[in-house]
């Protein structure tokens, strides 16, 4: 099949797992069924704010549901219902190097679900552990393999922390390494995985601070025979507002990108509203209006910035 996808991608992001149950509902190790059914009532909750942003005229389509097996309930059946793009995740959560969540049977589960695109989170730095890297490129090539011999399409969530010499060498700074050394490092890493015959539909990156960097990430991600129609979303990280109307107004304008997946940044404060005794409709009503925001900032700047 060929690489690629066409169309506006606007991803709800609540994938997160065992990060999740830890700092939203401090749950340590395996929840019992009781803390499932609350962790994954949680979880609806942010899809009933998906549900009344589309309400107001989102396209169904460009509104991506990116949800998980193990708390996501009958969200994956909800959203294929209300002609939602759902993706759904196939790695293992809390492990710092990419493991299937299913092992061996990764495939019977992706075939479960009517997906728009199957999730990774990868934590890779080209200059970090070789060995590490290679194991984690070898199950991704299988992974990628696998999908596009069942015509299914890849999302590659990249994620690049800093090693620490990288660290030191600017001197202790978060913020300086993300903006003098990720952004190349990031290409980098792109460009391991294409060496590497890991071919992805849809990157999701960490967002640059400059369109010069974006230009050079969206590059990377289409070089080479085939990869003409890869397409790349910004993720948020959990920033504040302003870091990710950064990030967008930044990308929007370069062709090669086509929206974001954003998660805490939309629902974390809400949702803990809500746990604290806030009333549910007025809740998912604020997810609806952060979610829409972040699609105000993308669109507009797509638009008023000439490429």
């Amino acid at each position: 099949m060929a690489l690629g996808y066409d169309g506006k991608l606007y991803i709800l992001a609540f994938d997160h797992r065992g990060s999740f149950q830890k700092k939203m509902f401090g749950i340590e190790g395996d929840p019992t069924p009781e803390e499932t059914a609350t962790i994954t009532d949680a979880k609806k909750l942010i899809y009933e704010g998906m549900e009344k942003a589309v309400e107001r005229g989102l396209d169904g389509k460009s509104a991506g549901v990116l949800v998980d097996e193990q708390f996501g309930g009958d969200i994956p059946e909800l959203a294929k219902k209300h002609g939602l793009s759902l993706t759904m995740p196939a790695e293992k959560s809390g492990v710092d190097e990419f493991q299937f969540e299913y092992g061996d049977e990764f495939g019977a589960h992706i075939e479960k679900y009517d997906l728009l695109a199957t999730k990774v989170l990868v934590r890779f730095n080209p200059d970090g552990d070789k060995e590490m890297n290679e194991r984690q490129t070898k199950r991704l090539k299988q992974l990628a393999d696998w999908l596009h011999e069942n015509d299914r399409l890849f999302l590659f969530e990249l994620l690049v922390p800093a090693e620490p010499a990288q660290l030191e060498s600017v001197g202790g700074d978060a913020d300086r390494y993300d903006a003098e050394l990720r952004p190349e490092l990031m290409r980098r890493a792109i460009e391991h995985f294409q060496n590497e015959g890991v071919e992805v539909d849809i990157w999701k990156i960490e967002g640059v601070d400059t369109r010069e960097d974006a230009e050079m990430l969206a590059e990377q991600t289409r070089k080479g025979e085939g990869r003409e129609n890869v397409k790349t979303v910004l993720l948020g990280r959990g920033a504040s507002n302003e870091k990710v109307d950064q990030w967008l107004q930044a990308a929007a304008p370069v062709e090669g990108f086509i929206g974001f997946a954003i998660g805490r940044s939309i629902w974390w404060d809400p949702l803990k509203a809500y746990l604290d005794g806030g009333d549910r409709a007025e809740q998912a009503e604020k997810i609806a209006d952060n979610y829409l925001r972040f699609i105000k900032v993308y669109d507009e700047a797509e638009s008023s910035v000439s490429a």
